[in-house]
């Protein structure tokens, strides 16, 4: 099945942290694949733990004087990861995130997450 779009890890943070932060511990074992991220991602240590791992880095550069070469239609496909998080949004219970404890809601987000696999 193709996994293009739909999560194969999930990690739950704080609202305030930064999603870079848990980048690399959820790539850890990504090797040979093409790496599709937005420009959030653009950080020196990421770029280089993906390279050892014989992945192709597919992120723009935030930084216009050290622009970076990538693929601009495979970085097109980055827009199923943003569909995947509108599909789990249809879920109110997520979108407003009723739960009050961390582990229910990251409960329901994998609920959600495999219920769109799924379908």
């Amino acid at each position: 099945m193709d996994a293009l779009g739909n999560p194969v890890r999930i990690s739950l943070t704080e609202g305030q942290r930064h999603d870079i932060t848990q980048a690399p511990e959820l790539l850890r074992y990504v090797r040979d694949a093409n790496v599709i991220a937005d420009k959030g991602y653009d950080s020196g240590a990421l770029v280089e733990l993906l390279r050892q791992q014989n992945c192709v880095v597919v992120i723009p550069s935030r930084n216009h004087w050290a622009r970076r070469h990538y693929d601009r239609h495979t970085y097109k496909e980055r827009f199923l990861v943003e569909c995947f998080f509108q599909k789990i949004k249809r879920c109110r219970r997520i979108a407003m995130r009723f739960e009050k404890l961390a582990a229910h809601f990251l409960g329901m987000v994998t609920l959600a997450a495999a219920l769109v696999w799924t379908l």
